[in-house]
């Protein structure tokens, strides 16, 4: 049995069980990624680059979501955004989260297109770095993008 704590939380589980979910997270993570910098390149925008730090910062909220249940930008006692961001380590001007929840990669980022303020986020000409946490949990994806102008 292995052991992983994330942001405070403590998951338990096979190494089997945890391999196969690193697996789809990370797959999941450089979907989104990419069809996000596909939408930017659409509008004639740079593509975003990835960001270890923010990443990192998106893997715990997506984890504490599913843990939850539920695709917030926050829980009671849970830190800001802002200082999820830094204390992972990102350095950063303006930051701005996508949170999503869904079956799949694909119905994810189609909410996000749908929803003017998410895609307002994703289409930011201002930003230019991203990071995406994805978790399973139930059947669902719990997906974070959190997005900054770095320092």
């Amino acid at each position: 049995m292995r052991i992983i704590r994330l942001a405070g939380l403590v998951v338990i589980g096979l190494s089997a069980i945890l391999a196969a979910q690193a697996q789809t997270g990370a797959s999941a993570e450089q979907e989104l990624f990419s069809s996000v910098n596909r939408a930017r390149r659409a509008q004639g925008l740079p593509a975003l680059k990835w960001n270890d730090a923010l990443a990192t910062a998106a893997r715990r909220h997506a984890a504490l979501m599913a843990q939850r249940g539920a695709a917030e930008h926050g829980f009671p006692g849970e830190p800001s955004l802002s200082s999820r961001a830094t204390q992972a380590g990102a350095r950063f001007v303006w930051l701005a989260e996508n949170v999503v929840q869904g079956p799949g990669v694909e119905s994810i980022q189609a909410e996000i297109l749908r929803s003017p303020n998410h895609r307002a986020n994703m289409l930011d000409a201002d930003m230019d770095s991203i990071g995406v946490g994805v978790v399973e949990h139930g059947g669902q994806l719990f997906a974070v993008e959190d997005f900054s102008k770095a320092k």
